[in-house]
């Protein structure tokens, strides 16, 4: 029989996950960082425009542009450093403005807190993406090198939809060490480190990293896109959860050690 107090405790952290996530959601209205850093998503794509009308490809076909706009480096390193850099931030503000000991005081479940920061960051990553999707779809119309497919921006979209889901628990790692730092400056240079890990590791060995597992299965089924083999979604998605569980427990480990 589970004991009460377990249940109790456990209803409370489900109680208190949405208060936090909506608290965060306020906060993130007036911190400046965050809409900045959104109309990075629009860099390949007016790069990949450039790219086309220079180069006047007669061949180009609207996924072939897509591919470059919104498939390759952004999600292979400017929306990974975009995240991991939200996460660095949403947990050094909270020290600096001592919010953390305030939690405590209330008291506020570690886990609970934990999932909030990684729930706005996959909401970020979506609005994200979708930044990315709609400057790629516009940049593709207002230069005539794609037409308004229904089939193609269909799948621009939901592949941009996807990215934005995944790529945030892919970044878990980042998280967990943001979280154990009252610094910036090394979450900083994991993130950068970790970004082009993530990359090399395609190269090398996919089911490794967590990333590389992540942006492997996202890429699989893009035309144009050449893998050096078929990939194993069960054994990204293996890799992802690993990680991803080893992340949330150090995460909420080094959160609950602070409050002691």
């Amino acid at each position: 029989m589970i004991p009460s107090k377990i249940i109790s405790e456990r209803s409370r952290e489900g109680r208190a996950l949405p208060e936090l996530v909506r608290i965060e959601f306020v906060k993130l209205r007036h911190r400046k960082y965050v809409w900045l850093m959104l109309p990075s998503a629009l860099i390949m794509p007016a790069i990949a425009a450039c790219f086309f009308k220079a180069s006047g490809m007669p061949d180009a076909t609207p996924m072939r542009f897509y591919k470059m706009a919104a498939f390759s480096y952004t999600i292979w390193l400017v929306l990974p450093a975009v995240l991991g850099m939200l996460c660095t931030m949403l947990m050094y503000e909270e020290r600096c403005d001592d919010t953390l000991k305030q939690l405590w005081i209330v008291p506020v479940s570690k886990t609970a807190l934990f999932f909030s920061k990684l729930t706005v960051v996959i909401v970020y990553s979506v609005c994200f993406m979708f930044t990315a999707a709609a400057g790629s779809f516009l940049a593709g119309i207002l230069t005539g090198i794609t037409a308004s497919g229904y089939d193609s921006v269909r799948f621009l979209f939901l592949k941009c939809l996807q990215c934005g889901i995944l790529i945030p628990f892919a970044m878990m790692p980042v998280l967990a060490v943001a979280a154990s730092q009252k610094g910036y400056v090394l979450p900083v240079c994991i993130t950068v480190v970790y970004a082009f890990t993530g990359f090399i590791m395609l190269m090398v060995n996919v089911y490794v990293f967590p990333l590389s597992s992540a942006i492997a299965v996202l890429i699989k089924d893009i035309e144009g896109v050449v893998m050096d083999g078929p990939v194993d979604t069960g054994m990204a998605f293996l890799s992802i959860a690993i990680w991803g569980t080893v992340s949330a427990v150090f995460g909420v480990y080094v959160l609950g050690r602070e409050c002691r």
